[in-house]
């Protein structure tokens, strides 16, 4: 699923309006080669140089996975700003909102492997979008993303995701350049790399703007250094 343009019109029986409430239903939207093809290599430079291993970071970081800092670099942040990307965050949100942290993934070989779970709305449902932005080609293989459509509302037991929800997962697939877009409170979780092929990602956090003081409460726990004051619309 994708936005398609960049303007953005007045709510209404429009293609835009329609695909936003589908957007909201399904609580995510695969945005298909959102990232401009000529800003890849300079997103995965970016990501390669940011690279620091756990101790690096404010607080201790998986061990199957590479994190890179990289939220002061122009280029990251020049993508956080897509107006595709922007407008998807608008619709799921539905107020305005900001970013709040972004920061680079990668799943090292055989690593990866997370149960299906939430990332969690800070204060109430729908505060929270989160995007992942992929900087190599992703799929069973080297451990992409699986989520559960539409299970971003309702009860969640943890304890019971595989038997309830596992089988309902699916597995992303797609090119260097897509961004997933969703719901923090979207069942959803990444796979094994068992190829051990790279899979560079940047996630990125958005939430609503009523959240900004608990946000910067935090903010130096999770390693952010931009500024993070700029308020983005509802609709993009």
């Amino acid at each position: 699923m994708s936005v398609k343009g960049t303007a953005m019109t007045p709510p209404g029986l429009t293609e835009l309006a329609l695909e936003s409430q589908q957007i909201q239903q399904q609580g995510y939207a695969l945005l298909r080669q959102a990232i401009p093809p000529t800003w890849l290599a300079g997103l995965r430079q970016a990501f390669d140089e940011g690279v620091r291993p756990s101790a690096q970071w404010p607080v201790p970081r998986g061990p199957d996975w590479r994190h890179a800092l990289v939220d002061l670099d122009p280029k990251v942040q020049a993508l956080c700003r897509l107006p595709p990307l922007l407008a998807v965050v608008g619709a799921l949100i539905g107020e305005d909102f900001f970013l709040a942290q972004v920061e680079g993934r990668e799943p090292l070989g055989g690593g990866g492997y997370q149960r299906l779970h939430r990332d969690l709305s800070a204060q109430r449902p729908g505060d929270t979008v989160n995007a992942i932005a992929y900087l190599d080609d992703y799929g069973p293989a080297n451990g992409a993303t699986r989520l559960v459509p539409a299970s971003h509302r309702g009860p969640f037991d943890a304890a019971r995701a595989d038997a309830d929800f596992e089988a309902k997962a699916m597995q992303l697939e797609g090119k260097a350049g897509d961004i997933l877009v969703f719901d923090a409170d979207l069942v959803h979780a990444a796979s094994v790399n068992r190829s051990g092929a790279r899979r560079r990602s940047l996630l990125l956090g958005y939430f609503a703007k009523s959240l900004f003081g608990a946000h910067q409460q935090s903010a130096a726990l999770r390693g952010v250094r931009m500024d993070t004051s700029e308020w983005f619309p509802a609709q993009g």
